[in-house]
């Protein structure tokens, strides 16, 4: 913590207490300014727990400048609540209909990303406070008056208080692995052709830093707007084109290069490797390490990388025609020459997609590169229908950013009900309790609730014996809350639930005993309202998904492989016709066609369900994990649900050739590659009838499944490596409680318990979550008022 000498306080309580230093200053400044400097104890209220609400109840990711933009952006949001709920409040149904609708609104905004999320808690607590007695919208000004000085001082607090450094953005992390790409290809392009170990190496290392589970969530392009979108899009673009340069490299023939020596030059192979690139490949390796370096530039400096992108789709294209071999030809280029044609046509892919992504990412639809539209769909789409767009990709019970709206919003409906139709005391506490308590799971909320009650009986009885002890002296009151606020900040957060709801019992009698003349009684209220907050979120944690994303994930990812299932066959049919089926336009499932939509569906769903469980075990204030699923790499199953989807847009791409005698090959092998994918989605959600058993594990590849058909034009090789690195995807999914999982490439991928997830919706990928503790904070957290996650998986 800036401005704390170290080793004076433990790890876990820096940034605890940095906060807590924050937010009890300004929710003090603001309560001593008017309840005794102005003597308006209503204002002073309001400006407490505005401050508490942002500063201690919600967890916007980032550092502090970037939390003070939010809560800037957020002081018009903070005045429509207190409005809303001053006026709706005077009647018990309004207030129940308004806690309604309020309450889901806000908990589902966590689909806009990890700040909306972040936010969530804290706005619903300023939507709470003005829906309980009194019921005076005379009080109106005073209440508006306060909030706003809460507000304000947090964002000074945030900009100007211990200063945090700011971590690189995503887009410089982009930039960084796009010319570690232009470095690597460019050695590629030149003999020996092949990469060293520790270009291999830089080349993961730079890959994985663009996942999220590396990034700081405030920096993950995780909102729905096109730039966002297309910054996501660009790092998975940049990863594919890192992933595929290994693969490359090995193809060459000459093995890896050895490591430069002392004196800074690369040590030879004394052979030529036996595989070297032609010339046309030579020069598209050229062209993609031109276009990554120019896309280096893009990022970091707003050049566009037009010029680069167009030379590259020029070549590509020439490459494309000359290694398509025909039947009938004088002389079909080797077996090797066509796996490397094949493979240097992927790299050429995902730098073209880079290219053109990262020109959207730094213009917007300014943009001057043009994708191809089905991948771009988001280019020329405004930022309302955008915004629409996730929206409706999530509004369906299959979503947990759904479920976890419903339930949040139904205990608080419930709490608010209870709390008007009998008159609860205090039922403001009730309903903050409900909000606090209430989590994902039943097993988790029911430990929630048995830590919080313990907790605050504790915390009654201190606050008894302080109210009894003290009586009516405020002065004393006034000095305690300052330095309880300080403490209870400070070890509820690593304490857990129980010290938390102990330490604020205590905090809240402080509180209200300069507000009111103050009796023991208080801590007996607060007792009974946390007990009525705490049955009321056991009761929807039981009705409402009780076993949270646990099913849901395994479902989602389920139904993820049927559908890819589904496209891997008909695509592999579809490049099996003979060429004038083919030439006459007679695919069986074109690019963007409602197919390919259910699959992009598919995968968005099967993301947020994962970062929604990896979430949940999360409580209020500490820091445990759930339960884990070793058996299962759900990462490799999301990955492989993105490779199906690009593949068979890039496979079905002119020019429209047949394969001859080698159809029946390749629709063989897409039939087994779909069987593989059924097989481990049955394993993942069993039917009614079907055997239940562990996840299988599968080979990690088709090689010497089948003979290689004689004369086999390019595109069998193209399918081949495509089919080929779904089954490498699926291998993984069954192998991360045991080694360490690689990908089709030999990138080093496949991390047990890394993966990337988060908010998106139909049709594309939003941004991608890291799902660790020490990663994501305490930002992810769906039971207290926002799904949780944030978080994108890139765009397809």
């Amino acid at each position: 913590m800036s401005g704390v000498p170290a080793g004076r306080i433990p790890a876990p309580y820096a940034a605890p207490g940095r906060r807590a230093v924050q937010v009890t200053l300004v929710a003090a400044a603001g309560f001593y300014l008017f309840r005794y400097g102005l003597d308006r104890p209503v204002a002073a209220t309001y400006a407490l727990f505005a401050a508490v609400a942002l500063g201690g109840l919600s967890r916007i990711p980032g550092t502090g400048r970037q939390r003070a933009v939010v809560v800037l952006r957020l002081i018009p949001v903070g005045w429509l609540l207190v409005l809303v709920g001053t006026y709706l409040s005077v009647r018990t149904w309004s207030a129940v209909v308004g806690m309604l609708v309020v309450g889901f609104a806000l908990a589902f905004s966590a689909v806009g990303g990890p700040r909306p999320a972040g936010a969530a808690p804290g706005l619903q607590l300023l939507y709470i406070l003005p829906s309980f007695p009194p019921y005076d919208p005379g009080q109106l000004g005073d209440r508006l008056l306060g909030t706003t000085t809460g507000m304000a001082l947090l964002v000074l607090a945030e900009a100007l208080l211990f200063p945090e450094p700011t971590p690189a953005p995503y887009r410089a992390r982009a930039a960084h692995a796009a010319a570690v790409a232009a470095r690597c290809t460019a050695l590629l392009a030149a003999p020996p052709y092949t990469l060293s170990r520790a270009e291999i190496r830089t080349a993961r290392e730079a890959g994985h830093r663009l996942r999220s589970l590396t990034v700081p969530e405030a920096d993950r392009p995780a909102g729905p707007g096109v730039r966002d979108r297309a910054l996501s899009h660009t790092g998975l673009a940049t990863r594919a084109l890192l992933s595929r340069l290994p693969r490359l490299s090995a193809m060459s023939g000459g093995g890896v290069r050895p490591p430069a020596t002392p004196g800074g030059g690369d040590v030879r192979p004394p052979a030529a490797p036996c595989c070297p690139p032609d010339a046309v490949a030579t020069a598209v390796l050229d062209a993609v390490a031109r276009l990554a370096t120019a896309t280096a530039g893009c990022l970091r400096e707003g050049a566009s990388p037009l010029a680069a992108y167009q030379e590259l789709a020029a070549v590509r294209a020439v490459l494309s025609a000359r290694s398509a071999a025909h039947p009938g030809e004088a002389e079909t280029p080797a077996p090797d020459v066509l796996r490397r044609h094949a493979a240097v046509l992927e790299v050429a892919d995902a730098a073209l997609a880079m290219g053109a992504a990262a020109d959207l990412a730094a213009h917007g639809r300014r943009a001057s590169v043009t994708g191809p539209p089905e991948r771009f769909w988001y280019a020329a789409t405004r930022g309302p229908a955008l915004w629409w767009h996730r929206v409706r990709g999530h509004a369906g019970r299959r979503s947990v950013f759904f479920q976890n709206a419903v339930r949040i919003a139904l205990a608080l409906t419930a709490a608010r009900l209870v709390a008007g139709v009998d008159t609860l005391p205090h039922g403001f506490w009730a309903t903050l309790a409900t909000l606090t308590l209430t989590r994902t799971t039943m097993d988790e909320t029911w430990s929630t609730i048995r830590s919080a009650l313990a907790g605050t009986l504790a915390g009654a009885l201190v606050t008894g014996g302080t109210l009894a002890l003290v009586g009516t002296h405020t002065n004393v009151y006034a000095v305690l809350l300052p330095l309880w606020m300080l403490f209870a900040f400070t070890v509820g957060p690593v304490k857990g639930v129980g010290w938390a709801q102990g330490l604020f019992t205590v905090l809240v009698a402080l509180v209200f005993a300069q507000l009111a003349p103050p009796t023991w009684r208080l801590a007996e209220v607060r007792l009974l309202d946390v007990l009525v907050g705490s049955a009321i979120g056991a009761v929807f944690g039981l009705l409402a998904w009780p076993r949270g994303a646990h099913d849901e994930l395994r479902y989602a990812t389920a139904e993820l492989l049927r559908r890819a299932a589904e496209i891997v066959v008909v695509t592999s049919a579809s490049v099996a016709l003979e060429g004038p089926l083919r030439r006459a336009g007679q695919t069986l499932v074109p690019a963007g066609m409602p197919g390919h939509r259910s699959l992009q569906h598919a995968v968005i769903l099967a993301e947020s369900a994962y970062g929604q469980f990896q979430s949940e075990p999360t409580p209020f204030g500490g820091r445990g994990r759930g339960p884990v699923l070793p058996a299962v790499d759900w990462q490799a199953a999301l990955m492989a649900g993105h490779h199906t989807l690009w593949g068979s847009e890039r496979l079905l791409e002119p020019p429209c050739t047949g394969l001859g005698p080698a159809a029946a090959a390749v629709s063989g092998l897409g039939d087994r590659v779909a069987g593989r994918m059924l097989l481990v989605s049955a394993a993942l959600d069993p039917g009614g009838d079907t055997p239940t058993g562990p996840v299988p594990r599968l080979a990690r590849s088709l090689a010497g499944a089948d003979a290689e058909p004689p004369g086999a034009p390019r595109l069998y090789y193209a399918t081949v490596s495509w089919l080929d690195s779904l089954m490498a995807d699926l291998s993984r999914i069954a192998r991360a409680g045991g080694e360490l999982g690689t990908d089709e490439d030999g990138a080093d991928e496949g991390r047990p318990g890394g993966a990337e997830s988060g908010p998106g919706d139909a049709g594309d990928g939003a941004a991608t979550t890291g799902n660790r503790p020490e990663d994501r904070g305490d930002t992810a957290r769906g039971p207290r008022g926002g799904p949780a996650g944030p978080g994108p998986v890139p765009p397809h």
